[in-house]
């Protein structure tokens, strides 16, 4: 007899058992390939899902530093400015 089924589609449209599924491929798709032939990437998208708060409270905080100081040095100009030494 055929059952319902509570299914999560991702972005592409591949069906996942739960929403985190769902949302680590989603993620992953737009991390891209990491580490040799991609298989790196599952892991780091699941990891970003585990420390979510983290990292939404450290985009919030440059968000605010933005706000306050919208000529900060970006990162690529910074290493121009600032030579490492050998």
């Amino acid at each position: 007899m055929a059952k319902i089924k509570e299914a999560y589609t991702d972005d592409r449209g591949n069906l996942h058992h739960s929403p985190e599924s769902a949302i680590i491929a989603d993620i992953a798709a737009a991390l891209g390939r990491v580490g040799d032939e991609g298989g790196l990437t599952n892991g780091v998208a699941k990891l970003i899902l585990d420390r979510r708060e983290q990292i939404e409270r450290a985009f919030a905080d440059l968000d605010k530093l933005n706000e306050q100081n919208p000529n900060l040095v970006e990162l690529k100009d910074h290493a121009k400015q600032w030579p490492r030494s050998a």
